[in-house]
């Protein structure tokens, strides 16, 4: 299914400038940020480089006027004043155009700190929890931690801007929480929740019935890879009555322990590990297992990807709600770059970093970056 670019969803974002001072439309700040970061750029400098050496290109398809491209000021000073939540807003829009809401897809939460946004003489960072669809291969949404404050306050934020219905949130042990569950089943969803020491009591009564209790599914699982070998085992138990207070947990239907043994190739040494974990559903191990695995997927499909193809960690941007928009405009292009098919060239073997060089060499390959890919 070929899609358009996601600009037009942008048209409506609410612009907060002066209007008497506005010598750059809104949407041609959008789309010379997002084909500027798509071919590498990692700050409001970098954005302002790519439009001026790239003026010619952009005017077929922008009307820059007299005043051409913008300077990294007014990038810096746009994004700034923009309201994070309407841009999140534009972007879902985009999101819900193009994303299909399969039944049973598997969502990961999780969040990143932004190294960079550090303003100077303080220590706090910005934080952001984003939603990794497996199924799409795309963020689907991002919130921002406040400030004093953590993951358990965002988390039912973003799984409020989200279609929830039908879809399997995998969240790690911060998350644990009770009316985080609470929500994801009163919006129709299910969960797989990691049990660490923050929930004491419920870690001590699963660990209590694995000793006690037969499980209902085990299975084992091997593979090599990246110099190791590993075993997990996991383990479930549907019997919730084992737990104290079980109500307490909405929609809990299953515990689950997977048990991890790696040995290193080279080296020969072992490691041993035990996870533990609650959920909604009522399934089979081999079910638990493959979740427990996609749930990583956001660390190496997206963390990974922002940190060392973005360089997000690197780049400073630290004026008003320039680092949360700037990182959202990170999340948009990696999902544009990772959907681009290239044919004949083995597009699975075409890392991001790779795609990122071609664009900004070869104005038709970001061409087809923007205006033509496919989500299947």
């Amino acid at each position: 299914m070929k899609l358009e670019s996601p600009l037009r969803f942008f048209k409506d974002l609410p612009d907060y400038r002066d209007t008497r001072y506005v010598k750059h439309s809104l949407l041609n700040i959008i789309a010379i940020s997002l084909s500027a970061i798509i071919c590498g750029a990692s700050d409001w400098y970098d954005v302002e480089d790519y439009g001026i050496e790239n003026e010619d290109f952009l005017r077929k398809f922008l009307d820059l006027g007299k005043h051409g491209v913008p300077s990294h000021d007014t990038f810096n000073r746009f994004y700034s004043y923009t309201d994070p939540v309407a841009l999140e807003q534009s972007f879902s829009k985009w999101v819900a155009a193009i994303c299909d809401l399969t039944e049973g897809r598997i969502i990961n939460i999780d969040g990143k700190t932004l190294r960079g946004s550090k303003t100077s003489g303080k220590d706090d960072f910005v934080h952001m929890v984003s939603a990794w669809c497996n199924t799409n291969g795309m963020v689907i949404g991002q919130e921002k931690v406040a400030s004093k404050s953590n993951e358990i306050t965002a988390i039912p934020e973003l799984l409020e801007m989200l279609v929830v219905k039908g879809g399997l949130f995998t969240i790690d042990a911060m998350g644990c929480q009770e009316k985080i569950a609470e929500k994801i089943v009163a919006k129709e969803g299910d969960y797989v929740l990691a049990v660490k020491e923050n929930q004491p009591s419920l870690m001590d009564d699963i660990k209590k019935a694995f000793e006690n209790e037969e499980a209902a599914s085990i299975e084992t699982f091997s593979e090599i890879g990246h110099g190791r070998t590993e075993k997990r085992t996991t383990s479930v138990i549907n019997k919730i009555d084992c737990i104290g207070r079980p109500e307490r947990w909405a929609g809990l239907k299953s515990i689950v322990r997977v048990n991890t043994e790696r040995e290193n190739k080279k080296t020969g040494k072992k490691e041993e590990g035990v996870r533990y974990y609650i959920s909604s559903k009522n399934e089979k191990a081999g079910f638990f297992n493959n979740a427990v695995r996609i749930h990583w997927s956001i660390e190496n499909k997206l963390h990974w990807q922002l940190d060392v193809s973005f360089g997000e960690d690197n780049s400073k941007k630290m004026q008003g709600n320039s680092a949360q928009n700037f990182s959202l405009l990170n999340k948009i292009a990696l999902s544009m770059i990772n959907h681009h098919k290239d044919e004949g060239r083995g597009a699975k073997k075409i890392s991001v970093k790779r795609k990122r060089k071609m664009a900004g060499w070869n104005n038709e390959y970001l061409i087809g970056i923007i205006l033509s890919y496919d989500f299947g």
